[in-house]
């Protein structure tokens, strides 16, 4: 019997620190690196303007860690890359937090998971190995780089998507100075005909299948962006506090292959969050201030919007009546953006007008 390869030690590493997949790709030019730069020319990323910085890096995956960067002294540059996915539990139930940010934030436990891999292979070669990992914190297309490493394809509402696991995954690589030998790329498109996460979207975000602009989409209006929200897509973020999953829940290879998170996982609902409503959780964040709201996300990727641009989408929620509400709880919701006409943000007041006088004349079918 033959002796396991490098590439299967590394990747049964990769299971064994916890990762749902993994799989290896060449370095090299990024074939969707043109496409990344025209989305970003047409205006698609909004406010998100270091998406544009490091453009050479983000065309040659070879060139985000010479080796002058990498943590050894090792002279080789980095030509291969361990490609990851875990599992943020597509089946935990819908809210108004998005899934991947109720537990605990996921660049530092990937971050830290990688590294371990990374000493693994070290110790497995006996030598030093310049690398260095990436979740999200670079000029890098991970999903160009999942798909070369065979973990799935693109699908049409731009995530990628992994037979018999879905797209609820976030996603690392291991850049490395080592020759591995790579995984076969995906090829092939299994979205067919369907179109279900391009007409479910509740801002119409989708310029087209598999273009989003960002300046329409729930996730990016109460994250990234940090100014006023425009009136015209408030009512399209509903309930959504933080993030939107719609586009993720109704495509089918979720529904079928989507999995629900192991007890023990990082990516739980922390408390401030569990078992909360959105009008509930709107009215928690509007009376916050900046020491609850430190403590309350801690170690989360909530924190990514800051406190104004919380109490900002927290109105709009509160703004978006729902006929479930009983009129102890409208009360309540109007006391609460009443006070919040008194925040030191003119953010915060502003969206709180909107919001009072859309809970005096609600829309139709909404009171």
């Amino acid at each position: 019997m033959s002796s396991p390869s490098l590439e299967s030690l590394l990747k049964a590493q990769a299971y064994g620190l916890g990762f749902d997949l993994a799989g290896i790709a060449r370095l090299g030019p990024v074939e969707s690196a043109a496409a990344f730069d025209a989305w970003v020319a047409a205006g698609y990323a909004g406010a998100m303007d270091w998406l544009a910085r490091g453009a050479e890096k983000r065309r040659d995956t070879r060139l985000p860690v010479p080796a002058s960067l990498a943590r050894t002294d090792a002279r080789a540059p980095a030509v291969s890359a361990v490609v990851v996915a875990m599992d943020y539990g597509g089946r935990e139930p819908a809210g108004p937090v998005a899934r991947y940010a109720r537990g605990d934030d996921y660049h530092p436990v990937l971050e830290e998971r990688l590294r371990a891999l990374h000493r693994w292979l070290e110790q497995r070669l006996g030598h030093a190995v310049p690398g260095k990992p990436y979740v999200d914190t670079g000029p890098l297309l991970e999903r160009d780089l999942a798909r070369r490493a065979g973990l799935g394809w693109f699908g049409k509402n731009t995530m990628l998507i992994a037979p018999g696991r879905g797209s609820f995954l976030f996603l690392g690589a291991l850049l490395v100075g080592v020759e591995l030998t790579p995984d076969a790329p995906f090829e092939a498109d299994r979205c067919g005909t369907c179109t279900r996460c391009l007409d479910a979207c509740p801002t119409d975000a989708f310029a087209g299948p598999r273009v989003l602009d960002a300046t329409r989409c729930v996730s990016y209006l109460t994250i990234e962006l940090q100014g006023a929200i425009d009136e015209a897509l408030r009512a399209g973020v509903g309930d959504r506090l933080y993030g939107c999953d719609t586009c993720q829940d109704v495509c089918p290879w979720n529904v079928r292959f989507a999995r629900e998170l192991p007890g023990d996982s990082p990516f739980a609902a922390r408390d401030a969050l569990a078992g909360k409503d959105a009008r509930a959780l709107a009215r928690e964040v509007l009376a916050m201030d900046v020491d609850a709201y430190r403590a309350a996300f801690r170690g989360s990727a909530m924190k990514r919007a800051k406190l104004p641009a919380m109490k900002r989408s927290a109105a709009v929620v509160l703004g978006n009546p729902s006929p479930r509400s009983g009129q102890a709880a409208r009360a309540e919701d109007v006391a609460v953006l009443t006070r919040a006409l008194d925040d030191g943000e003119p953010l915060v007041r502003e969206h709180a007008a909107w919001a009072l006088r859309r809970l005096a004349d609600p829309p139709d079918g909404a009171a």
